[in-house]
């Protein structure tokens, strides 16, 4: 027996999953994470104890299929949403879940017997070092990210003034209060405890995400908001409301759960999973829970061991940290795009892939005249979205008086140019600057100086290694062969776009590829020059081709095709102006110097000619700054399911080559700007 359910034997077929709700064969997601975790769901008879017969936990249609299980004596397999479901509630958005319980005891819920989860919190060791200190970083990063089981609040909002009693409402006939000792009264008396208790305090109402969005009725209305009583209407993070709140009172919400890890010990009035472990004041308390646990082991068992977690863009069950991955993903998304954007001086091809990335909230309204794309993000409350380095020429010198969006490509971005029209994988939307724009401040800057999230730099460090086992890198490209290199201590130089905006913002004396290599040159009279022309002058895209003569007076080596990982490998160090082969290389363990201000530039990771802007304080580890840079700052989209993912998702597919091909339109495009290299701006 595992902690997700009965265990499939080793070789055997999925078990035969039963049933009679029709919630199993309308939500696809549901059925495929019971197939991935061995059940077989269909519809029929059972025939015999080897049989399961599955229910929604204790919903209105569950009686059916306890009624089958009794009569044909197969077993019941009790499923429900994890404690971490989605960006929105089920009802509201009609969201799938990202993970089940899948229990053959019980319900969590359900305090009359034992569940799954119960059994664990009761009696397995949770002694384990590895995973407690899983538990322990995965509380800091729920509370970092500020992730719930429901995620549709706005962790922006201020919250309440401190010193205010939290009473948490639920929905009217969730499942979890009859079957948990309590009843509508319940939620009467808690609500005079609260006052009671804290004679003077201010006492706030937190209605469930459900009566929010007006899906669901609550147990309080507007007739309790009296006195010192009133309803929280904002729809604050929870993370937030718990650092003012002086008391929690609960009969069974999840919130209860997490109002434990954020530090609180609330009164609980019903009896959920999370009480009776000495870790809440319980008004009726479960007599056969008398272990006491530490806020880490109640997590471990909760959030690690109990639930089967699912990957929707790679179609896999997976750990409880990859589901944290997925959501952070999609509720950052979420939080970001809501407002929507009016975007200005995007080309035409872009902008489906901009939609793709930036819209599922609201679809991205693109507008070419600068003039009228301010008046509708006025308007409608939107954000103006402009490409970065665009944004003086699509704007000018306009006091917008309205949030401004700077979006560029990722540093993980393809398998291909993006002048070839080869669509993007990232995407960086930054609200405050841009990275390659040195003369202020971006968002990037900002969560490098703030410090990854606990488990972040981990996390890095595996990244880390993938991108290096893989070889993947910004554009993959398929260069062939690592050519026969001179001996000698090998300099790696390579050749930028001299039009680029992060040589245009970011380099200073040294600004085109000619004086690059000069400098070079005379710094290291001694070395061995590699020199290795940026892909987009091969192509005759970009403007920045160096004359033969001057190439074989600098380089010692010319290396126009080669798998750029191999090259960094076989060199020693690497000199550029702002190129993100520099960063490349740093990833991989090589020196580099700058003669300009790269985004990775001037935080005690490279040596650095051309100085740093002084807000580069911080000094991070090498992990510590990839995160920031290839976890936090850009955004990927999932070529094959279309969902906002995490970095591993993305790395996954430039790695497999598991990327859509592009459309005979775009194809025919790409090719007919190579004709027209001279008039780059009709693509630009």
């Amino acid at each position: 027996m595992t902690a997700d359910g009965p265990a499939t034997a080793a070789g055997a077929g999925p078990r035969r999953l039963f049933v009679y709700s029709g919630g199993f064969l309308t939500q696809p997601r549901i059925r495929r994470i019971l197939s991935l975790a061995g059940y077989e769901v269909m519809l029929g008879k059972p025939s015999g104890p080897d049989d399961l017969v599955g229910v929604w936990g204790h919903s209105p249609t569950a009686p059916r299929g306890e009624a089958v299980a009794e009569w044909t004596e197969a077993q019941v397999l009790r499923i429900e949403d994890a404690f971490l479901r989605s960006v929105r509630p089920g009802r509201a958005g009609g969201e799938p879940p990202l993970g089940l319980l899948i229990d053959d005891l019980g319900v969590h819920f359900a305090s009359a017997r034992p569940s799954r989860l119960e059994r664990i919190l009761a009696a397995d060791r949770l002694d384990d070092g590895a995973i407690l200190r899983r538990a322990r970083d995965g509380i800091e990063r729920l509370k970092a990210a500020h992730l719930s089981k429901y995620n549709d609040f706005d962790p922006s909002l201020p919250p309440p003034d401190p010193g205010y009693v939290l009473v948490l409402d639920q929905t009217k006939g969730d499942a979890s209060i009859a079957h948990g000792g309590a009843t509508a009264s319940t939620f009467r008396e808690m609500l005079v405890f609260a006052q009671e208790e804290h004679p003077g305090a201010r006492v706030l109402i937190k209605r469930h995400p459900e009566t929010l969005a007006r899906a669901r009725e609550g147990h309080y209305d507007e007739s309790h908001a009296r006195g010192r009583v009133s309803f929280l209407e904002e729809p604050v993070s929870p993370w937030t409301l718990f650092e003012g709140a002086i008391g929690v009172y609960t009969v069974s919400s999840q919130l209860g759960f997490e109002a434990i890890l954020a530090g609180h010990r609330p009164r609980v009035f019903g009896q959920p999973f999370y009480a009776g472990w000495g870790l809440t004041a319980d008004e009726n308390p479960v007599a056969r829970r008398e272990r006491k646990l530490t806020r880490a082991q109640l997590f471990a068992a909760a959030m690690i061991l109990a639930p089967t977690w699912y990957d929707p863009c790679r179609d896999r069950l997976c750990s409880f940290e990859e589901a944290v991955d997925q959501l952070e993903a999609q509720v950052r998304a979420f939080r970001a795009d809501r407002q929507g954007y009016v975007a200005t001086g995007m080309r035409l091809w872009k902008r489906p892939h901009l939609q793709a990335a930036f819209g599922r909230e609201r679809p991205v309204i693109f507008e070419e005249n600068p003039s009228r794309a301010i008046a509708k993000a006025r308007a409608q409350g939107r954000a103006l979205m402009v490409w970065a380095g665009k944004e003086r020429a699509a704007l000018g010198e306009v006091k917008l008086n309205l949030p401004v969006v700077r979006v560029e490509d990722g540093y993980l971005r393809s398998r291909g140019l993006g002048a070839d029209l080869v669509p993007p994988i990232s995407l960086i939307a930054d609200p405050i600057g841009i990275a390659s724009d040195p003369a202020r401040e971006s968002l990037l800057e900002r969560l490098v100086n703030a410090g990854p999230p606990p488990g972040g730099e981990w996390r890095a460090e595996r990244l880390i290694g993938r991108l290096t086992r893989s070889g993947v890198t910004k554009y993959n490209l398929s260069d062939g062969a690592l050519p026969d290199l001179p001996p000698g201590h090998r300099i790696l130089v390579p050749g930028q776009v001299e039009d680029d905006a992060s040589v245009l913002q970011g380099a200073l004396g040294v600004r085109t590829n000619l004086a690059l290599l000069e400098h070079v040159r005379v710094e290291n009279p001694g070395a061995v020059i590699i020199f290795k022309p940026h892909p987009d002058i091969l192509a005759g895209l970009r403007p920045g081709a160096m004359a033969e003569a001057d190439l074989r007076r600098l380089a010692d080596a010319v290396v126009a095709a080669a798998p750029l990982p191999a090259l960094i490998d076989a060199v020693d160090e690497i000199w550029t102006m702002t190129s993100t082969l520099g960063f490349e290389a740093l990833l991989r363990g090589k020196p580099v110097t700058c003669l300009g201000q790269p985004f990775y530039a001037g935080w005690g990771l490279t040596r650095d000619l051309g100085g740093a802007p002084a807000r580069r304080r911080a000094r991070p580890s090498l992990a510590a700054f990839a995160h920031a840079a290839l976890i936090a700052y850009p955004r990927y989209v999932d070529p094959v399911s279309g969902l906002p993912c995490p970095v591993e998702v993305a790395v996954a597919r430039l790695a497999a080559g598991d990327l859509p091909k592009r459309s005979w339109r775009t194809r025919t495009l790409a090719k007919l700007q190579g004709l027209l290299a001279s008039q780059s701006w009709l693509w630009r």
